[in-house]
Order: C-alpha cells, then structure tokens, then sequence
C-alpha cells in the first residue's frame, strides 16, 4: 500500500534536502499522530500541494505530531494541464464531479455559474460555498496520494469565462465542450489535434439542463470546441472525469 500523504504549508518545504528531518504538526500532525496512528520506522509523504513530494518515514513521536526523515525528494511530472469548468449543478453533483475530477488529476476547477444553472450561489455565502469546494479536492487529493491540490477558482459567469477562454486560446489553451449535440467526437478531435496541445485544456460540464445554445455560440467565437463523448448522454457529475479519462488515456499518461 503507498504511504500515506500530509500537505504541510506553502514554503515549508522549499529548502528541505534529502537526509533533513522534517516536523509535522498542527492539524496535519495530529491526523497523523492521532488518527492514522503512525508509528516509528512508518512510510510517509509529505508535499507542498503544489507538486513536491518528500518521501521519508518516522523517526520520532512529537506529542503533537511526527519528526519524518525525509529520503527521496519528487516532483510532479510535466504535461497536459486539466482544469475543470464545473456548472453549478443540484444534489451536490457538482461536488462529486470535482472529487472525481482531483482523484484523476486536474490541477484547477472552475465553479460556473451557468444559463440553466438551478443551484445559486448568493453573494453573502461566496465564502462559504467556495470553502466546500477547497475542501473537497483536498481531501480527495489525500485519498489518490496526489502531490498536487487543485487550485478552486472564483465564481465564474459565462461572461467571464469567455474572457479567460479568449486570452488563454491565444496562448495554445484548448477548450472543449462536452455538448450531447456535437458532431466530433472528443477521440476524433485528439488523434487530430494532438500535436497541437501544447497548453493547458480546459474541459467545460454543463449543468442538468445542458450547456445553453447562447452560451455555446459565446464559447465557439472565442475558439472553443464542442466534443461529443459517445452516444450516452452523462451527468454534470461524470462528463468531466469521462472526458479526462479519454485524454490521459490517448495523450499516453495512462
């Protein structure tokens, strides 16, 4: 089984070399101590949330964590950036497609408040709503032993996000929309354009009701494209992770 993983905050890990101890304390380290119960000579990872992983193991009980030797020091692969353009769907399915999202390996996801969005976010619970969302991919990305927690955005309208897909675009960013009318497919379009990925790919969920016809049009002006899955129409909770399946799956990650 691999070790377990503890993210410890940014910065403490810039100067650690291999052969240092390192503490881990706080809320992390009473996990640790107290929940996962390890104990000396254990495996554990450690990392910054942001890529680094220090492979180490216990060398001493602290009475509010653990002193980890660190062994091997990694760093996240390069290659094909994912992030997540989540609606804002009922039933907490946006939740669970952002937790599936994190366990295959996006690095950010986008809450989108989108034409036939039903759930609202209103201003006065922005906080809120948006705290659910970074705790969701953290605790999904302890459960895969991801080195990297993705990073949750601001609430994006369809305005906005034409505006980040127009700038990006012009810097080699792909945007796919997954639209049950499209009339490629998403594997015909990679075998494509798959030299062409040079930048990150943004891969766009609709809500219950489907991505809006005004909002594809605003979309495909900026130089997104619509993709189709396969014959199956899926949920906002599980278009995005089929759709990160097929492109780590024919980019050679998998």
């Amino acid at each position: 089984m691999s070790a377990p993983i503890f993210y410890l905050v940014e910065g403490e890990l810039d100067d650690v070399a291999v052969g240092d101890v390192v503490d881990v304390q706080g809320t992390e380290g009473h996990h640790a101590r107290n929940v996962k119960r390890l104990q000396l000579t254990e495996k554990i990872d450690l990392s910054d949330g942001e890529g680094k992983r220090l492979r180490g193991e216990v060398v001493e009980l602290l009475d509010d964590g653990l002193r980890v030797k660190v062994r091997q020091i990694q760093s996240a692969h390069a290659g094909t950036e994912f992030i997540v353009v989540q609606a804002l769907a009922k039933n907490d399915r946006d939740i669970l497609g952002i937790e599936t999202a994190t366990e295959l390996g996006v690095s950010g996801v986008i809450p989108w408040f989108a034409d036939r969005s039903i759930v609202r976010w209103k201003k006065e619970r922005l906080p809120k709503h948006h705290a659910k969302w970074k705790n969701t991919v953290v605790a999904a990305a302890k459960q895969s032993r991801s080195a990297l927690i993705p990073t949750v955005f601001d609430l994006h309208s369809s305005a906005d996000l034409a505006e980040v897909f127009e700038e990006d675009s012009a810097v080699g960013a792909t945007v796919l929309i997954l639209h049950e009318s499209a009339e490629q497919k998403l594997s015909e379009l990679l075998k494509a354009q798959k030299s062409e990925l040079t930048g990150p790919v943004y891969i766009v969920v609709g809500p219950e009701g489907g991505i809006s016809p005004r909002e594809v049009e605003l979309f495909t002006s900026v130089g997104a494209h619509t993709v189709l899955l396969g014959n199956e129409v899926l949920r906002s909770s599980t278009a995005g992770s089929s759709a990160l399946v097929v492109l780590k799956t024919l980019l050679g990650q998998w």
